[in-house]
């Protein structure tokens, strides 16, 4: 059985209640999705939900003079598990890396500016040697 983690707003908002959201499939029984996650993501797994998300409903065209038609996409089955305190599953990724980046740029900017002043001042200095 294949438990998908999803990463969207509201999940990441029911992991601060350690809870995370799962994609399961159909048939698969509130202590299947327990098992599977606890030998998935090696945690402890205190409860499941389970609901079912209904499909929405597209149009589709009958051709060029036919009146559309409506169909239904594919209900999903999502499973919300909450995880004993302490345990967690990395669903995002952190962005800390990013951070450091961002103050090398700033270094970069600072020292691109300071050669640019230099080579104005070298050219102002040229001209007027010329002159």
């Amino acid at each position: 059985m294949l438990v998908r983690p999803i990463a969207t707003e509201k999940a990441y908002h029911e992991q601060t209640k350690r809870t995370y959201m799962f994609v399961v499939p159909a048939g698969a029984s509130k202590q299947a999705v327990a098992q599977q996650v606890a030998d998935q993501y090696k945690v402890t797994v205190l409860g499941v939900r389970i609901v079912i998300r209904k499909g929405k409903a597209t149009r589709f065209s009958r051709g060029k003079h036919a009146y559309p038609g409506t169909t239904y996409r594919q209900d999903k089955r999502i499973a919300y598990v909450t995880l004993k305190e302490g345990d967690k599953i990395k669903v995002f990724d952190e962005e800390e890396p990013a951070e450091e980046v961002k103050t090398d740029k700033k270094a970069e900017k600072a020292a691109d500016k300071a050669d640019k002043a230099e080579k104005k001042a070298a050219k102002k200095a040229d001209k007027k040697g010329d002159k």
